[in-house]
């Protein structure tokens, strides 16, 4: 399964920190039915057998909508209960380590923040290219800040697809536009919604208007 460009158009990474007394399950249904392309489950918390039940969950919701399904970092879960792929971070195993666990087959994203970063990871065998942060974001204490020109540079420099990520909302994503990028992975702007369907639809739309101008 190759990453399309159309599926990486609203790529939804899970958290967990606004269930509000809702299952995760729950929230990934609303955001598939509002639009959401490409899922992430992105778990740090949780112990490894409720995160397999987790996945296996998921993937099976994802595949009725017929949405890509990914695992954040966890290569053994991803393979164990074969997961569409795995997205890794530049602190997480080597791109090329994945492809050869994984296989030729599976979906492989990886976070990259600099030029060298993202034609590496092309070379190593990434499907497609997470870039960010590109707004000041409070997901991730840790995240760099990936101005408006390097985006632009990175997108230029490879191939494979690109989509930004950090910070990204309704308000502040036309400032993307023009930038080469193919789609946004958001999370809060999802996740934390009240009304995470509406939200997700609106995102969609405002995100399909932002590609077409580019």
């Amino acid at each position: 399964m190759n990453a399309k460009k159309e599926d990486l158009l609203l790529y939804a990474v899970t958290d967990r920190s606004w269930l509000r007394g809702e299952t995760l399950y729950a929230q990934v249904e609303k955001a598939l039915k509002g639009g959401a392309t490409f899922i992430q489950l992105r778990e740090k918390e949780l112990n490894e057998e409720a995160f397999y039940q987790e996945a296996v969950e998921l993937k099976k919701l994802c595949h009725q909508y017929k949405v890509p399904f990914v695992i954040n970092d966890n290569v053994e879960i991803a393979k164990k209960m074969d997961a569409d792929g795995v997205h890794v971070g530049q602190s997480d195993m080597a791109a090329c380590d994945v492809r050869k666990i994984l296989g030729e087959d599976k979906i492989l994203g990886v976070s990259a923040q600099t030029v060298e970063q993202a034609l590496l990871a092309e070379q190593m065998g990434a499907d497609y290219l997470g870039v960010g942060a590109v707004f000041p974001t409070g997901t991730k204490t840790d995240a760099v800040e990936v101005d408006a020109e390097t985006l632009k540079a990175i997108c230029a420099a490879v191939k494979i697809p690109v989509i930004a990520i950090g910070g990204i909302k309704a308000d502040n994503l036309s400032e993307l536009s023009g930038s080469g990028i193919c789609g946004i992975a958001v999370v809060s702007a999802i996740f934390a919604a009240e009304d995470i369907t509406e939200t997700t639809k609106e995102l969609k739309e405002k995100t399909l208007k932002m590609i077409e101008v580019q």
